[in-house]
């Protein structure tokens, strides 16, 4: 089961929805291990710019349409 009993961001509940684990992120996107970790579990937290476009990268393989707005409030 994905997602039971946590809290999770945006970004987090849609890697949830596609039975992806934060590992694949984190291999696909190249960015560490505990950034993804606070990027999919902390609701508040809004990675840098660089983080971010290193993120949408990775997500746009699986889904071309996602959107920064998607996933972070700017």
């Amino acid at each position: 089961m994905w997602g039971i009993g946590k809290p999770r961001s945006r970004l987090g509940k849609w890697l949830d929805r596609r039975s992806i684990d934060q590992q694949a992120l984190e291999k696909a996107s190249k960015v560490s291990h505990k950034t993804i970790s606070k990027a999919c579990n902390e609701k508040d937290y809004v990675p840098s710019p660089g983080v971010m476009k290193k993120i949408l990268k990775a997500v746009r393989q699986i889904d071309p349409d996602v959107k920064m707005n998607d996933f972070w409030d700017m």
